[in-house]
Order: structure tokens, then sequence, then C-alpha cells
């Protein structure tokens, strides 16, 4: 059998159909490979032998004893039963007690007078050390010492299991497939392995599984680590090498064009950071190949000028620009604040425009046949030099004259094919410029988006004051929630806004005003009864918590909701009239998370905060204090102090970077949610590599995936290599590096 087949070999024919059932319906393994490269979370070490004279609380033992005794109890009135046997070595006594189902086959193997070996952890119950649930082995009369010593001092793999296969049917399955591993392609190129001294890919594979001492855990982890962050570093590198090769058409500033006319008209002078971040965009748009780059900028650091300074560039070379956002309220916003920058400049072909003005387009799924109907022909007749819009961006119908450059606002939110799709429309690759307001740790940057250039805006403009964040514990001092709505009368008796914002929205009807068939309440339903079943109330909502503040607390303000089940012409009537300061409070979900620029409103209260991401309470936390004036934020939550999610909060409100708080908030989470679905679709490749803690890993693995690329883009010269990308990176992640 060839090695490549070896590995491919599906479980099915190894382990039988039963189990490759359920290691593929719950585990994601498919073949032979697939498990060998499904690793231990943890090893479980029995320790050394414990005399029962010396058992230390709470602290794992291994000891060797006989049985004593052994006796069945019943308890709730006959309900339940448990088994119970004392052990005795000499030395002194130890209870061993197993509960429910789990009490037959000890009860069968462990009779009076028998001998064996027991671990566990030691507690104490009535005043008796016992051991709960041990794991145990029986010693026949003829089992030496060398059967004591191999069974005390095995480190034990504990693999991550499901419902049905428990982590010591996968440690047997995983020895059925074991002998395979000296079958494994080797990815890496021979001299970086000697080189960096890393074992042998089959090496790792026996270590990592069956490891003799805590050294060969940590040398095959190191070496897998490897493995993961060299493999898809080569695959961005090859991605990077391929784009450079693609024709592109350089767009060069023009002087005295658009972007001269709105330097000019500007009443404020660029930061240093959206200047240096310009200059690198400007470099790449006057290249003869497309621009990949990714801008991350804190929340309000002026990544929208940065992007509108972009696109003006490439109007003024000849070309248009396309800004695709992900909600019809955020598109909406984008076009109001950029119409708003440009002015007359913004206003071609119209009475009052300006001599080199050029029209900015807005095109949403949700506008009238004849609006669209102009947009449309503005866009191919190139009468429109900017068009911002949703995912309507992507339709067939939609042509441009000349697309040279595509912004992708807050690029998380779309998936890879809608980017590509945009980015067909041009007569040849676009510029692509991809703006993101979540910060990015450099590692996260590296793996996720490493085909992407990153420019990082990190630089606050100038009178920007800082936003005063706190928790306010309403369970535990309801006196602080009040004093909070005081706070926010406070705020709106000086003339300015507040949010406050909801994690659901909390009617049962649909748009059409309708009561929603069962199916369709299931989101709140659902909510509903996973909050009952954490033995937690269901989350605060909009629709409710609009009418108890209007009755309550704030009453007499102007309150009015916004969602995301509201008719687009009804969300932006709310948007607009806030904007305009006919509205003292809005109470919205998250659907104001992103874009929305209203630089009067001071104040915002996020109730059930615990139920939100850091990085998302970041982001919400950004929409206030965007003016003069200082912002506040406040956390609302009912969780414990001494409870995770407090932690969470407080590290929110006692920082304001937005880099660290993506840190924490990337350590909270599982490594898959960065790398896997979120991005690709597929399941993440990442099983052994932690981006945030493999720094040096990923950087090193970085550089030296740069030389084999750059010496041979084809990989002609490390076969190994080239299949194991080909394993790795199945059709739909290739499409995504494809992509991206």
């Amino acid at each position: 059998m060839d090695r490549v087949s070896a590995l491919d070999e599906s479980l099915t024919k190894t382990l039988g159909p039963a189990t490759a059932k359920v290691m593929a319906e719950q585990l994601d393994l498919h073949t032979v490979g697939d498990l060998l490269h499904h690793y231990p979370r943890r090893y479980e070490e029995r320790g050394q032998l414990t005399t029962l004279a010396d058992l230390p609380l709470e602290e794992d033992v291994t000891v060797v004893a006989q049985v004593a005794d052994s006796r069945i109890v019943r308890y709730g009135g006959g309900s339940g039963q448990r088994l119970e046997i004392t052990l005795t070595d000499g030395s002194g006594r130890l209870q061993l007690v197993f509960f429910g189902r789990g009490i037959h086959k000890p009860h069968k193997d462990l009779p009076p007078g028998s001998r064996g070996m027991f671990a566990g952890k030691v507690s104490v119950f009535n005043r008796k050390l016992q051991l709960a649930h041990p794991t145990y082995v029986t010693l026949g009369t003829d089992s030496g010492e060398d059967a004591v010593d191999a069974f005390a001092g095995r480190l034990i793999p504990i693999y991550p299991a499901c419902k049905g296969l428990e982590s010591w049917k996968i440690t047997k399955a995983v020895d059925a497939v074991l002998p395979r591993a000296a079958e494994a392609l080797d990815p890496l190129p021979p001299a970086l392995r000697d080189g960096r001294g890393f074992a042998s890919l089959p090496e790792a594979l026996f270590k990592v599984h069956r490891p003799e001492t805590r050294a060969d855990i940590a040398d095959a982890r190191e070496r897998l680590k490897w493995d993961e962050a060299f493999v898809l570093q080569v695959a961005l590198a090859r991605r990077r090498h391929a784009d450079a090769q693609l024709p592109a058409v350089a767009r060069k500033p023009v002087a005295d064009g658009l972007l001269d006319a709105l330097d000019a008209s500007l009443p404020f002078t660029l930061t240093d950071g959206q200047l240096k971040v310009t200059a690198e965009i400007f470099a790449d748009l006057a290249t003869e190949h497309p621009m990949h780059r990714l801008l991350q900028g804190e929340v309000g650091s002026g990544k929208t000028l940065v992007a509108l300074r972009a696109m003006l560039t490439v109007v003024d070379a000849g070309g248009q620009a396309a800004m695709l956002a992900p909600t019809e309220v955020l598109a909406q916003q984008h076009h109001r604040s950029i119409t708003e920058m440009m002015g007359e400049l913004a206003q071609g072909g119209m009475l009052g425009g300006a001599e080199k003005a050029t029209k900015v387009v807005l095109l949403t799924g949700s506008m009238g046949t004849a609006a669209r109907r102009q947009a449309l022909l503005d866009l191919v007749t190139g009468e429109a030099g900017i068009v911002i819009g949703t995912h309507a961006l992507i339709e067939d119908k939609v042509k441009f004259h000349d697309l040279g450059l595509v912004v992708v606002d807050e690029q998380h939110r779309f998936g890879v094919e809608q980017r590509d799709a945009l980015r067909s429309k041009g007569k040849q690759p676009p510029h692509l410029l991809v703006m993101t307001a979540t910060p990015i740790p450099r590692t996260v940057a590296m793996t996720v988006f490493g085909d992407l250039e990153t420019s990082v805006l990190d630089q606050l403009p100038a009178g920007r004051l800082p936003i005063a964040s706190h928790v306010v514990p309403a369970e535990d001092k309801p006196h602080f929630l009040a004093r909070a709505w005081e706070r926010v009368r406070e705020e709106v008796g000086k003339g300015h806004q507040a949010y406050v914002v909801c994690p659901r929205i909390g009617d049962d009807e649909d748009e059409t005003g309708k009561k929603k068939p069962a199916r369709g309440k299931s989101a709140g339903k659902a909510a509903d009864k996973a909050a009952e079943e954490d033995g937690k109330r269901p989350p605060l909502a909009v629709v409710e918590v609009a009418a108890q503040l209007a009755q309550g607390p704030l009453a007499g303000l102007r309150i009015e909701i916004l969602h995301g089940r509201m008719q687009p012409d009804d969300k932006d009537s709310v948007m607009r009239r806030f904007a305009a300061g006919e509205v003292d409070v809005l109470v919205a979900t998250t659907v104001i998370e992103v874009g929305v620029n209203v630089p009067n409103a001071t104040a915002m209260v996020i109730m059930d905060a615990d139920r939100f991401g850091v990085s998302q309470l970041h982001q919400l936390r950004g929409r206030v204090g965007r003016g003069s004036a200082p912002g506040l934020c406040l956390l609302v939550t009912d969780m414990p102090e001494a409870s995770p999610a407090r932690a969470r909060l407080g590290a929110v409100a006692a920082t304001l970077d937005g880099f660290e708080l993506s840190r924490i908030d990337l350590e909270q989470r599982r490594e898959g949610d960065v790398l896997g679905q979120a991005q690709s679709g597929v399941r993440s490749s990442l099983r052994m590599l932690a981006v945030i803690d493999d720094e040096e890993i990923i950087a090193a693995a970085r550089e030296e995936a740069v030389a084999v690329v750059a010496e041979d883009p084809e990989l002609a010269g490390y076969p190994e290599l080239r299949m194991t990308l080909d394993a790795l990176l199945d059709a739909e992640r290739e499409r995504y590096l494809d992509k991206g």
C-alpha cells in the first residue's frame, strides 16, 4: 500500500461501521489520518504507588490493595444504589464507591479477597477516606512488580470525546491505527527538520498518542504545531505569490483631482496613523498587480476616511470603487457620512455639484425600482464613481464601467464567495481593501488573513475623549442600576443622547405583524428554554425593555426602538431621527454594533452584557464618545462577582485597548472558531496550534514558508509537502484560500 492511501483509508474498514459512524458524525473523523491527528487534550498521571496509611487528601493516587469486603447499599427509598468496597494493604483501609449503573462491573470484578490496582482522587465522606469511581485493573496472583510498575507509571491519554464514544474507546481505536503512523508523509523539508532538531512525523505521532515521559509529549507537541503552522503558511505564501502574478490596472494619485479637493475641504488634519496607512495603500494601488490589504483599526480611528481617500484616488485615475457593507443600516450610514464628507464633490451631474464631482450611489435590496434602475445605469455608464451597498452589489445584473477597487467593511460578516463575486465584476482583478474594526492580534492576522498585507490604524483623532466604562451588578446592587438610569437622564438633560442595547428583539411577530407559526418563534423560545435549563432567566429583549423604560425610570424621554426585523425604510427613518437629535434614547439590538456614527450620543447601557463577547462589547462601546463630549458605557449584569462572566466584563471596563481585549476574547474561545467555520466554512486544520500562545512558531513558520515558496512556488522539489497540502486543503478550503 502506498503512503498516501494508508492514511486515507476509511475508518469503517479499520474500526467497523458502528464506531466509524459515531466518529464521523460526532467528531468529524473519517480516515485513519483524521484519527491519528485527533490528539489527546491532556494526560492522566497515575503517579507513584501510595500506601493506604499515607494517602494525601484531594490528590490523585495509585494504590495496590486487597478487597476486604464489598456491599451494595440502597438509598432514596430504594430508588438509588451504590457499591461500597473496602480495601486494605496492611497499613490502612480505604473505601471505594461506585454509583448507579456503574456498580455492576466492579461488583463482579472485585469480590472479597481479590487484589487490584486503583487510581483516583482521595476525598473524605463520613470521616472515611474514599475514591469515587476509581480507574482500576485486577491483578492475578502471578502479577509481579513489573505489572505494578507499568500500570502506576503510565501516562494515560485523555481524548476529546463525545456521547457514545468515551475517551477509553478512542484510546482503543487509536491503538488499532497507530501502526499506520509509520507511513505518514512528512511535510517538513528535511533541511528545516534537521536544522531545528525535530523528530520525524511518525515518531511525533507515536509520542503524542503513547508517551512514556512528559518530555515525549513536549517534543511531539512542538513538532506537530510546526507542521500545522508551516503547511498553512506555505498555502498562504503560495496565494500571495500567485496574486503577485495577476495583472491589475495601476491607479496612481492624480494632482488637482477629487482627492486634493476633498483634502482641501476637510475641517481637520489627518492623524499620523491615517497618513502612514494611506501611504501604504497608495503604494499598493500604484502597482500593476492587485492590492490585497487588511486595514484594521480601533473603533473611531477614522478608517472610513482612509477608505474614501483610496476610493477617490481610483476615481481620479479613471476607475470606480465599490464598498460592500454587511447590513442596510451600515450601508446607509456609510452613504450618508461619505456624501456629507464630500459635499458638492458627491453631486456629479447635479445642479450645484462641483466641477470635478462624481456620483456616490447607494444600492440595497430594499430600494424602489426606479431608484435601483437609476443606480444600475449610473454604474454601467461610469457616471457613478463610488457605489456603497449590501449583498445587492453582488447580483448578476450589477455591471460596472471599470471597477478598480473593492472595499469590504467588517469582512468577518461576509462569506468568501460574496467577496469573490464582487471582485469578479472588474475587467481585470480590482484592488481589494478589507476593513475591520475588530482589532486582530498579529498572530491571528498572520494565520487567518495571511494572504493579505496588514495595515494597523491605532491612533484616535485629536480631541476624541476616552470612554468611561463601568460594570453595573444589577442583582447584587440594584441601586447601581437605578443610578445608571439617572445617568442616562443626566446626559439627555445636557442635550445628549443614549443607546440601550439588549440581546434580543423579544416580540413574536414577523415583519407583516402576524403571529409567527411555531417554528418562527424558535429563536426566542429556544433562548428562553436554554436560559431556563441554565437556571437563568431569558435574555432581555428590546421591545419589553423599551416599554418598561418608557413607563418607569426614563418616563418622559423620547424613546424609540431599532432591530433587524424592522422594515428597511423604518430602520433608516429611526436612524435619521436619532442622528438629527429627535430621539433621546434608542433601544436596540446589536444592529448598531458597527459603523453607526452619531457624535451627540454619549451614553450606552448594555443590558445582560455578560451575554455578549468581549470584542462585541468593545464594538458596541465605540458607538459613544464620538463627538467632543466624553462617552459613558455601563455594562449591566446579573452574574455573581466571582463568575468568569464578571471577570470578562471587568476586563472590558478596565481597558480601551481593542488589541488587548481581542487577545482576551480569543483566549476564551476555541481555536477552531478563529480559523475554522468562521473563515472557510470547513473544519479547521488547527488541532495543536494555538494562534494566541504560539506566536513565535507562527512567525518563524511564516519566514520558512516564504523562503520555500520564493525558491519553488510549485513545490516541485517538495513532493511530501505538496501532497500534504492537497490532503489538508480540500476543495472547499483551497477555494477559500483562492478567494481570500
